[in-house]
């Protein structure tokens, strides 16, 4: 124990000088996280607050129709409306963004809606350049009309409008403020947690295994009077802890980067902040520590297979994809932990995590959880110390 000891007070030593390491461990997390969040805010609030203050450029094609609704565009202080235009004249500005929106109502609009029909209104927009924002206060004019014209026919009519209403649907979302949160941050964590993690894992991991090989440092550390394991477990108890203070300095730079922001409601702020509770964070890290030795036995043993730091990079850099991919699955729609999706590696901290944040989490599947990466750590940790028992393996290159 007191070698293995040394051997890991001896490679953390290394790690922790190696920049490249320091920058993906703190620097990155800590500095880039609170000003992606930062930055993020501020352009949905910008964007958000651009498209509500826009003037909407529309162009009408009324045929001497739908003058109420002429009137109602001339009451927006915020819509410049354009009238004898050619029908292709006006598709045309809409197709080059001169203008958002081309209305026409039929030429038997009024008509219709006399003889208690509906007139035929076709609105016109691009649909790829048209943000949805402003198409929702397009709508909102459109239906505004169409209130009154309804309103207009029951008075006519002399009739109640509400023998059209069958029922009154009054919704109540029994659903936590941390519920709804959860929805929205529980895709997003997650990838940053486990990316985090991974990328922490990385470099000590091709420094600590194919750096050395380049550097011929493993040659001496291998003829020393100490057993091959407790050399692994030493370079493997340094990956594994960078790993999982890499993951942990991105919590604490999404804390950082939650409270900096000033826009935020005050109740969703305390929402927020309820989340990211020591509970919370300590059941992530468990989740993250079985993952996080699958991560450093895997990539330790690529980059022992490597002849050197660059082959080990080649080799390695392909894999990401076998973590993306479970993480993005586990952002679709429709995915939630169940007995099956517990047992698929990564997928499961990924959806472990969106429960957790929830706080919808139940006993058996996070026990199930933890009983699929633990499984995997032990087989990922085998495969390591065959890989590296094997001389041809590590002397291949040299």
């Amino acid at each position: 124990m007191k070698t293995m000891l040394v051997i890991f007070r001896k490679e953390l030593t290394d790690t922790l000088r190696d920049r490249r390491t320091l920058i993906s461990m703190i620097a990155i997390p800590l500095i880039l996280i609170p000003l992606l969040v930062g930055i993020s805010t501020k352009v949905m609030r910008s964007q958000l607050e651009k498209a509500q203050d826009k003037r909407l450029r529309i162009a009408l094609q009324t045929s001497g129709n739908a003058g109420d609704f002429i009137t109602i565009l001339q009451n927006e202080p915020k819509v410049t409306v354009r009238q004898n235009l050619s029908a292709d004249s006006a598709r045309a500005l809409v197709a080059i963004d001169s203008l958002d929106a081309f209305i026409i109502f039929a030429p038997d609009f009024d008509e219709q809606v006399a003889n208690i029909r509906p007139g035929k209104v076709t609105l016109c927009f691009k649909a790829a350049e048209l943000r949805s924002i402003e198409k929702q206060r397009l709508s909102g004019l459109l239906d505004r009309y169409s209130e009154s014209l309804r309103a207009g026919r029951f008075k006519k009519l002399n009739i109640d409008e509400s023998i059209t209403r069958t029922m009154q649907i009054d919704e109540e979302n029994l659903a936590s403020a941390r519920e709804k949160i959860a929805e929205v941050l529980g895709g997003f964590l997650p990838y940053l947690f486990i990316l985090f993690c991974y990328m922490g894992c990385l470099y000590p991991a091709i420094d600590l295994a194919a750096g050395e090989k380049e550097r011929g440092t493993l040659e001496t550390l291998l003829t020393s009077p100490v057993r091959k394991m407790e050399i692994l477990v030493g370079k493997l108890g340094v990956v594994v802890l960078t790993g999982l203070a890499t993951a942990g300095i991105a919590m604490a730079g999404m804390y950082i980067g939650v409270v900096q922001i000033k826009e935020i409601p005050p109740e969703l702020l305390k929402a927020i902040l309820d989340i990211l509770q020591f509970k919370s964070i300590v059941l992530l890290l468990s989740l993250l520590l079985p993952m996080t030795i699958f991560f450093a036995a895997g990539l330790l043993s690529l980059s022992i297979f490597a002849r050197s730091y660059k082959e080990a990079q080649s080799i390695i850099t392909p894999s990401m994809i076998v973590i993306i991919v479970p993480i993005f699955v586990g952002i679709m729609p429709g995915m939630a932990l169940d007995t099956g999706t517990a047992l698929i590696p990564i997928l499961n901290v990924s959806l472990a995590t969106k429960a957790i944040i929830a706080g919808s989490m139940t006993p058996f599947l996070l026990a199930e959880v933890y009983v699929s990466l633990i499984a995997l750590a032990a087989l990922s940790l085998y495969a390591c110390a065959w890989i590296f028992d094997r001389e041809q393996t590590i002397f291949r290159g040299m």
